[in-house]
């Protein structure tokens, strides 16, 4: 189960990078179904996982500080995902989104790999 979680995050993240590029590109490709379904069922599965993950292990948010902190830096991933590829109305305002994107998701793999919170005491 781990090993297929932390597939689908590198699968995501790799979908999230290659839209960004295409968006800075303003690509036609973007316009292609597969690219705008796959997000959402790789996400849903990576969702499924860690969740599955979480409840296998017994790891509870509110034990595990480290835990519900990457819960929220994933919030925080997905508005400025978002904020990248929908709301940005400009190249230099995308590529800060993104970048403050990508810092989350290495919030989220540190968290993952050390289990140290870092702004949860």
């Amino acid at each position: 189960m781990k090993h297929l979680h932390i597939t689908l995050a590198v699968l995501s993240v790799a979908l999230f990078t290659y839209r960004f590029i295409l968006t800075l590109i303003e690509s036609e490709k973007l316009d292609r179904k597969w690219l705008k379904i796959s997000p959402h069922v790789i996400d849903t599965f990576l969702l499924i996982a860690g969740i599955s993950l979480a409840v296998k292990l017994h790891f509870n948010p509110m034990e595990q500080m480290w835990l519900a902190e990457k819960i929220l830096a994933l919030f925080a991933y997905i508005f400025t995902g978002y904020y990248t590829l929908k709301l940005a109305r400009n190249k230099p305002m995308r590529i800060l989104g993104f970048l403050g994107a990508i810092g989350w998701v290495m919030l989220i793999v540190r968290l993952a790999m050390t289990r140290e919170s870092v702004f949860f005491i």
